[in-house]
């Protein structure tokens, strides 16, 4: 069985880290190969040229993790309990 506060907060935080690793990625690069329209198109109202856009992008993406720990894990551990090996 998972636990639900440990897994949503884990992929709240790995959600988190992931798009900061995407923001550093495009400030290393070259503006042709950028993530900026992925992360428009994923991430309502965020907006790469200012700091409010950036943030809000951060919690969107935390968010994002929260919400598929939160699915998830009831769905896991359903299944678990009903077709785990004893």
């Amino acid at each position: 069985m998972l636990n639900l506060k440990i897994v949503t907060w884990s992929l709240g935080v790995f959600t988190a880290f992931s798009y900061l690793v995407c923001l550093l990625y495009g400030l290393v690069t070259p503006e042709s190969i950028h993530m900026e329209q992925f992360l428009e198109i994923v991430l309502p109202a965020f907006t790469w040229s200012t700091w409010w856009g950036i943030l809000l992008g951060l919690v969107e993406s935390f968010l994002y993790g929260v919400y598929a720990g939160l699915v998830f894990v009831p769905v896991y551990n359903f299944f678990n309990k009903r077709w785990a090996r004893e």
